[in-house]
């Protein structure tokens, strides 16, 4: 089942539920919503499926998506099908850890043609494959579309969240609380990059009970914190972003890991720029550089996936220089950021928006609009509203002369609204 679950060999994976739970191929079907002659035909490779059919019937049966190792189609060859033998060029890296989920009961949680659930077994190495499986979707999440990635986060949460149901009375259920911790706060984040303020919010503050649960204090301080870059960044609450990096500081004491002081500095910093204090945000930023020269600061500590380094203080310095509009300062520090180790795509083109501002307060609108219309290109390219509308809310903020790039880029704007911009 780990091998067919790799390959996407849906022929496989729909005969091994079906064998698993005991149904008929009527059984299958009446769970599936599909006739009984299209489960037929699909088992015996004689019917190929679209990625919508996949999704569909995985929703209907259970099977979580991130399990279903499939991407979208080649450029001009059609929509994607899939059938017995799965799709071609597929990463096999992976079936050790998909194979530890299956055994902690993946399938298993599939409810018969009545309904009815059966619990599944959980052990010492459910929450290590659950933890392995969201580290994995972080990673991606650099060179991928949120919208792609939300499916099986969003399908991983719900797979964690049985688990730690199935743990009750366990001695489990603490690892598993962590787990959930951890898939609820990717799955957040996903949502805020497609503009799903509301349940991004919810997410992350389910994300923070699970980690009071666990009673790991590193990954309290992390879902706290996300939770304040969110509310700084996104939902433009810096006096709540504040109040949150303020608990959460409290929480992570003072003999920490440079990693989570350093980065709940520079999310301070943010929240402190937003509320015009220059001299807090200063204080905050410095002291992030010294916790990333403090000893001791190599490998990340979990549930960090990525180092924070001098690159990243950069980037947060031309942040709140942005914020607190010193333009000058802000290019050196984004010069420094660039020069030390480039972003991520998306990271980058926010990054560039920013940027923008910078060179709108020094005069110098033609750079700004390149920047924001590379910006767009990347917010397109992949599918992140949350980048879109921050290239929407510059071009609202800025009231200056109409130059041609202001024009053009507004035609641009125009046909994206028409829907025929192209990425």
């Amino acid at each position: 089942m780990a091998a067919a679950l790799a390959t996407c060999d849906m022929a496989a994976v729909l005969e091994g539920v079906r064998t698993a739970r005991g149904w008929s191929q009527g059984d299958l079907a009446r769970a599936a919503g599909y006739s009984q002659s299209w489960v037929s035909r699909v088992i015996n490779g004689q019917q190929s499926l679209t990625v919508d059919q996949i999704q569909d019937v995985a929703g209907r049966l259970g099977v979580p998506l991130h399990l279903l190792r499939f991407g979208g189609a080649p450029s001009g060859e059609g929509p994607a099908v899939f059938g017995a033998g799965g799709t071609k060029g597929v990463d096999l890296t992976r079936r050790r850890d998909f194979g530890r989920a299956v055994a902690a009961g993946a399938l298993l949680t599939v409810g018969g043609p009545s309904g009815a659930e059966e619990q599944s077994a959980v052990d010492e190495s459910t929450a290590p494959a659950l933890r392995t499986i969201t580290s994995g979707q972080r990673r991606m999440d650099a060179s991928s579309s949120a919208r792609h990635l939300l499916p099986g986060a969003a399908a991983h949460v719900h797979l964690s969240e049985q688990m730690l149901v199935n743990a009750h009375g366990t001695p489990f259920r603490t690892d598993l609380s962590a787990a959930a911790s951890e898939a609820s706060g990717f799955v957040a984040w996903l949502h805020a990059d497609q503009g799903a303020t509301e349940t991004a919010r919810t997410h992350y503050r389910n994300a923070v009970v699970r980690a009071r649960q666990a009673r790991i204090r590193l990954l309290d301080v992390y879902m706290l914190g996300s939770l304040a870059a969110f509310e700084i960044e996104v939902a433009q609450d810096p006096e709540l972003g504040l109040a949150l990096v303020h608990e959460a500081e409290h929480v992570l004491g003072r003999s920490a890991h440079p990693t989570a002081r350093a980065w709940l500095s520079c999310t301070g910093a943010l929240a402190y720029a937003g509320v015009g204090d220059r001299a807090a945000a200063a204080r905050a930023v410095r002291r992030a550089g010294q916790e990333v020269d403090r000893p001791g600061n190599t490998d990340p500590p979990w549930p960090w996936v990525f180092a924070f380094d001098h690159a990243k203080v950069a980037g947060t310095r031309a942040k709140v220089e942005v914020r607190l509009h010193r333009p000058e300062e802000a290019r050196k520090a984004f010069e420094e950021a660039h020069a030390r180790r480039p972003a991520s795509a998306k990271q980058s083109a926010l990054l560039q928006v920013e940027l923008a501002s910078a060179h709108v307060d020094a005069g110098e609108v033609e750079e700004a609009f390149r920047l924001v219309d590379e910006a767009l290109s990347t917010g397109l390219r992949f599918d992140s509203r949350r980048l879109v509308a921050r290239v929407r809310s510059f071009r609202r903020a800025y009231h200056g002369p109409g130059a041609r790039c202001v024009r053009e880029f507004d035609r641009r704007m125009q046909a994206l609204v028409r829907g025929t911009a192209a990425g």
